[in-house]
């Protein structure tokens, strides 16, 4: 199920390959999420020595839930995934000229957890390539759709 979507990433980037992380939250974070107080546009993924972290998400607080603390609404968070698959992400955002750029978050089992994806940016001519395909195939429906009946 899922929570929050970064459609942006889809239009700036080519998507290569996907990863399920985990993600460290505390308290007061999962109760914001669950009330879907969280965005994503502005997040990217790095890397600090062989771990990785989602930066940039905005998590807004609940009153009711952190009145005892004064929380951080953007924040660093570590993400979670095995050795191997952090030294394959490294690997080739090193070699390839990839970046780490996330994807979503949703509920798995009650947890949260946040779908990174190896990316290549777009350049402005594959951005509007790309939005010419959907609008031909959006007018490709409709016509469709007109003879069907």
């Amino acid at each position: 199920m899922s929570i929050v979507d970064n459609r942006k990433a889809f239009h700036d980037y080519f998507i290569e390959d996907r990863y399920e992380a985990g993600v460290m939250l505390q308290g007061w974070e999962v109760k914001a999420i669950r009330a879907g107080r969280v965005q994503l546009k502005e997040a990217y993924v790095i890397a600090r020595g062989n771990e990785i972290f989602l930066f940039g998400a905005h998590v807004s607080s609940l009153n009711s839930a952190s009145s005892f603390s004064h929380p951080e609404a953007v924040r660093t968070r570590k993400l979670l995934l095995h050795a191997a698959e952090i030294k394959k992400l490294l690997s080739k955002v090193d070699q390839s000229g990839f970046t780490m750029v996330p994807l979503n978050l949703h509920w798995v089992r009650g947890r949260v957890k946040c779908d990174i994806a190896l990316a290549k940016g777009k350049k402005e001519y594959d951005k509007r390539n790309t939005e010419k395909d959907r609008d031909w195939m959006r007018e490709h429906q409709k016509i469709m759709k007109i003879h069907r009946r």
